[in-house]
């Protein structure tokens, strides 16, 4: 029986990188998307372009403009292929916490029922199959503005005596009783789902809470998409906003590669239920005051921004995860890429993209 390697959201960053991981792991991967970014971000967020470069460029791929609400499509192909299918790489969601308080419905039908409908999927046609979702940080809510943080020259940080100083966050931190953003809430029922489908049915389920996620195949924007959408300003000259904090919150940037690369380690020696932290701890970190400075460098250029004093609802001050649980598990991974080479990649691939 020939192996099948599934990703929802195939055209997106972390989906489109996952198909090029697993090409060469498995005799065929199937994408589902159907460019719902365009929809919740506009036509410059679009993924198509990505879409139409996997589908030219790489052979056992399979393209199908599913949306994951709808379950007869879902059914219709997970069906066609069955048990071959090993693993299932879940990208899929809507993003933003800003975009989710415009239509919680469609926001709380993707993320929460999308991944639903998913597992049920997985359960009915490929049961021993792995199911890993990519979860957010977000499930934390604004827990970690409480932590005692410490105001630096050009970053927040926590306070040296803090037992998460050394590594980051981890898993251990309450998902309850905090403010999420709507998106938050719609993670949280989805990460929840994952778990309780690996621990109530045996299920070889994985949850992974990004931090960041980044790389050169972002399809950056204002409302979701960091470090792509910073370097696109710092390269096109468009105005980039500040949205509080001074710009001295700081977030753990991973790249692409290196979160798929997790996904792989966890797929050859399964666990049910099992969550982690997944971002660039303390390896590939920064500060909004410390990515600018990183762009102007690569680019040469001095950013035109500006500074809101409002921050953003849930936001967080400061977030580095803690991804010793996994290298606990999962001894042979490691981190591959920092902040800065990341930055360079994208300034690589965006620069390449609007020369063709």
């Amino acid at each position: 029986m020939k192996s099948v390697c599934l990703v929802t959201g195939s055209s997106g960053l972390i989906g489109s990188e996952s198909v090029e991981f697993f090409k060469d792991k498995f005799d065929t991967v199937v994408g589902i998307d159907n460019d719902m970014r365009a929809y919740f971000f506009g036509k410059g967020a679009s993924t198509e372009w990505n879409a139409n470069k996997l589908m030219n460029n790489i052979d056992n791929f399979e393209h199908h403009s599913i949306d994951i609400r709808n379950v007869e499509d879902l059914d219709q192909l997970f069906g066609k292929y069955g048990k071959a299918i090993e693993l299932i790489v879940h990208t899929a969601a809507q993003p933003s916490h800003d975009w989710a308080a415009k239509e919680p419905f469609t926001d709380f039908s993707v993320n929460a029922t999308g991944t639903l409908n998913l597992l049920e999927m997985t359960r009915k046609h490929c049961p021993e199959a792995t199911f890993i979702f990519t979860s957010t940080n977000k499930v934390y809510g604004d827990t970690p503005n409480y932590l005692p943080l410490v105001e630096l020259e050009k970053r927040w940080e926590i306070d040296e005596s803090h037992p998460y100083y050394k590594e980051g966050i981890d898993e251990n931190m309450t998902i309850d009783q905090s403010k999420h953003s709507l998106f938050g809430a719609s993670k949280v029922a989805a990460d929840v789902l994952v778990q309780e489908y690996g621990k109530y049915f045996n299920m070889n389920t994985g949850i992974f809470r990004g931090g960041c996620l980044t790389g050169p195949n972002h399809s950056g924007a204002q409302l979701h998409g960091f470090l792509s959408y910073l370097m696109k300003c710092a390269m096109t000259g468009d105005k980039y906003t500040i949205f509080g904090y001074e710009g001295k919150q700081v977030r753990d940037n991973i790249h692409s590669w290196d979160l798929v690369n997790m996904f792989w380690h966890f797929h050859q020696n399964p666990r049910q239920g099992e969550v982690y932290n997944a971002g660039g701890g303390r390896f590939s970190n920064c500060s909004m005051a410390e990515a600018i400075e990183m762009c102007e460098e690569i680019t040469g250029k001095k950013m035109n921004y500006e500074y809101s004093e409002t921050n953003r609802i849930g936001d967080h001050i400061w977030w580095i995860s803690d991804v010793s649980k996994f290298k606990k598990h999962y001894p042979g991974w490691n981190h591959t890429y920092n902040v800065h080479d990341i930055l360079t990649q994208i300034h690589t691939a965006f620069a390449e993209r609007t020369s063709a």
